[in-house]
């Protein structure tokens, strides 16, 4: 049974749940949102993380190319801007903006994958 499509799904819905999610906390910083909205996230990229390896580890892709350290940036800064958001509302525009070049960026690197 392949189970690469599987990971592909769980890859994809993680990413648009935490996009979702990020860019929610960009638009309404409030206070009573914080935990609600950070533990969505957080369990997001963990799913986008971990999907995100099974894929590598069926496709037999060595951990240690450019193109999984370009993808691991992106999955790192994209996983820790929503946390940023609560803490300096103020930068909200620049925030969104990182994470539209760091989505971007991901997803080019689809494209430009080795297998």
């Amino acid at each position: 049974m392949e189970r690469l499509p599987y990971y592909q799904i769980l890859h994809l819905l993680s990413l648009i749940v935490l996009t979702a999610h990020t860019y929610m906390a960009f638009a309404n910083p409030a206070p009573e949102n914080r935990k609600r909205t950070l533990l969505i996230t957080v369990s997001a990229a963990l799913l986008l993380f971990i999907s995100g390896f099974g894929m590598l580890t069926i496709n037999k892709i060595p951990f240690a190319t450019g193109w999984v350290l370009v993808k691991l940036v992106c999955w790192l800064g994209l996983a820790g801007l929503a946390g940023v958001a609560y803490r300096k509302p103020h930068l909200r525009g620049i925030l969104s903006t990182v994470a539209l070049v760091l989505i971007v960026t991901a997803l080019f690197m689809v494209y430009r994958r080795p297998f």
